[in-house]
């Protein structure tokens, strides 16, 4: 059966017939453990701050743990408080937490970055943004906000009044430095406004001769706290309208679920399967909508210039938009899912709506066959792709990267089957992976989920035509206020367009969250890139970020 999670039998320590044995998973730690919480996604083992790579490592070596998906940080009356999100990239579904307390006075804890790099950016957004330090880390300093910020916007005491003044001393010339490590090292400054860092993206290159020695990603520019945002709406109304803006790149409802997810597991919400068949229906037209842009936009950076591949993508993609709209009302930011269910059930007449669908669909195929001819059957896209931006697998997981970048790279991951939800599990559709690990297989893998999204769609609206007419529940009975039980956390994700976008919650008691943490795919893929880029030349680094498919709002949030 294509859903069938690979059976090979595992050997890490710790896995049992019936799940994980978070008794021997303690008993690994050893005295790195000074205590245990439970919630509600996993258990999770509270360690000594300077022992750190201990845990991390054997959790990593021994037991499996292969994935760190997300690092939480957040403050508490009497503490700061780490938290390493761990999973395994062939069963995401066995998941543990690795909780860090530090001292209000002293919140510094051992870095995580000598065992899973990914850390090195959440460990330095922790900082920038909550104020806890981390020893041993290697590049520990600011990441969204400038150096000259006072503060942490995160932290329980920050005064959102003070001033913030920038001196004309901390805009000095870049190249005043010493960039050169030998004659012919040239440092190059490519964006933040550039059609070719897809968004307002800055990237500090260093060349030697024509080849890309080092580069790094400043980001930040678009950056608006979504997180304290959140932790300011109630659950119930408010939060809802935010996810649309971080990936907008018609990937609201894919965003929504995200949070739709977390928040019905933390408050036991059940959701109706009629509802649930509309939700996997528009979360798969807006994939194909940001594969169609992404693999349009990717051809503006192959091929230099406003080319046809960009115009058919984009009217392809305005089809899916205008599907959409007639769904929710909008093309952009839908706000259309609802905690329980959905806003309103398919627009009348159905058989128009379906018809519409469907021609879509049926126009699929023959359009995606000329992409191939434009696009992967090209011989200057080939010469420009294949071998170029080359991303190793282990070097992938590593990095925590996720969606059609690790799947390019060969790592069979996708959370619609490892660890279902909505109702993917009932239908019948192929994960996508491609060996290459190259710039052409993550277009070939984009190209390709398009046909499955297609097989996906076409299923549900076999279901929803043939649903019973007094069987049509669009939302369960949620109560007017959400106040889920204090001290509950919960760490949730789902497959977006661009990989697992993952949401932490913990509750208080009240209506908003006491921590509302976002895990973006976009942020952890672009920290890879200069694992794909070094020794390539400055037109294959531009490939390479291209392939990456990210969108800034997503990255900064």
């Amino acid at each position: 059966m294509s859903l069938e999670v690979p059976s090979d039998a595992s050997t890490d320590v710790g896995v049992t017939e019936n799940g994980l044995d978070y008794d021997v998973l303690e008993a690994l730690l050893g005295d790195a453990v000074i205590g245990r919480e439970t919630h509600r996604n996993a258990e999770a083992f509270v360690v000594r701050p300077e022992r750190v790579v201990d845990a991390l490592s054997a959790l990593k070596q021994d037991a499996g743990f292969d994935h760190c998906s997300c690092v939480t940080a957040q403050q508490y009356e009497d503490r700061y408080e780490s938290i390493y999100h761990l999973k395994k990239y062939d069963d995401p579904t066995q998941e543990v937490g690795v909780v860090v307390p530090t001292s209000v006075n002293n919140p510094t804890s051992q870095s995580g970055e000598a065992v899973f790099r990914t850390a090195d950016w959440h460990e330095r957004e922790a900082y920038d943004l909550v104020g806890i330090e981390y020893d041993e880390h290697p590049d520990l300093r600011r990441i969204l906000l400038p150096e000259t910020w006072q503060g942490h916007p995160l932290d329980l005491n920050y005064d959102q009044e003070q001033p913030q003044v920038v001196t004309l001393r901390e805009h000095v010339n870049p190249l005043q430095e010493d960039h050169a490590t030998g004659a012919d090292t040239m440092f190059v400054n490519i964006g933040p406004h550039h059609p070719a860092t897809h968004g307002v993206l800055h990237l500090k290159t260093t060349l030697n001769g024509e080849q890309v020695a080092d580069v790094e990603s400043d980001i930040g520019y678009l950056h608006r706290c979504e997180e304290q945002m959140c932790q300011q709406g109630t659950y119930r109304h408010q939060i809802m309208p935010y996810p649309d803006r971080w990936d907008y790149i018609s990937a609201g409802i894919l965003n929504e679920w995200a949070y739709a997810r977390v928040a019905e597991d933390l408050a036991d919400i059940e959701v109706p399967s009629y509802a649930q068949v509309i939700r996997t229906m528009s979360a798969e037209l807006c994939r194909i909508a940001s594969h169609m842009l992404a693999v349009g936009t990717f051809a503006l950076d192959i091929y230099g210039d406003f080319t046809v591949i960009f115009q058919y993508a984009v009217r392809d993609r305005e089809i899916a938009q205008n599907i959409l709209e007639d769904l929710t009302g909008q093309r952009l930011m839908f706000n259309y899912l609802r905690l329980g269910g959905v806003a309103w059930d398919l627009p009348e007449p159905r058989d128009e709506f379906f018809e519409k669908t469907r021609d879509f669909l049926d126009g699929l195929p023959s359009k995606l066959e000329e992409y191939h001819d434009l696009i992967t059957g090209n011989e200057i896209f080939q010469l420009r792709c294949l071998d170029t931006g080359v991303l190793e697998p282990e070097v992938a997981k590593d990095y925590g990267c996720t969606g059609p970048v690790a799947r390019g790279s060969g790592i069979d991951y996708d959370l619609r089957r490892d660890d279902p939800y909505g109702y993917y599990d009932q239908l019948d559709w192929d994960v996508i992976t491609e060996d290459g690990g190259d710039n052409y297989a993550r277009v070939l893998v984009r190209l390709r989920e398009v046909e499955e999204s297609a097989k996906i769609i076409e299923q549900c609206i076999d279901l929803l035509e043939d649903w019973p007419e007094d069987n049509r529940e669009i939302q369960s009975n949620v109560p007017r206020t959400l106040k889920p039980d204090a001290d509950q956390e919960i760490y949730r994700a789902v497959e977006a367009a661009k990989g697992e976008l993952g949401i932490y919650i913990r509750a208080d008691g009240t209506d908003t969250p006491a921590r509302f943490k976002i895990r973006s795919p976009c942020f952890s893929n672009l920290q890879a890139l200069p694992e794909m880029s070094e020794g390539e030349y400055i037109p294959d680094l531009v490939a390479a970020l291209g392939s990456l498919d990210i969108v800034l709002g997503e990255v900064d949030r």
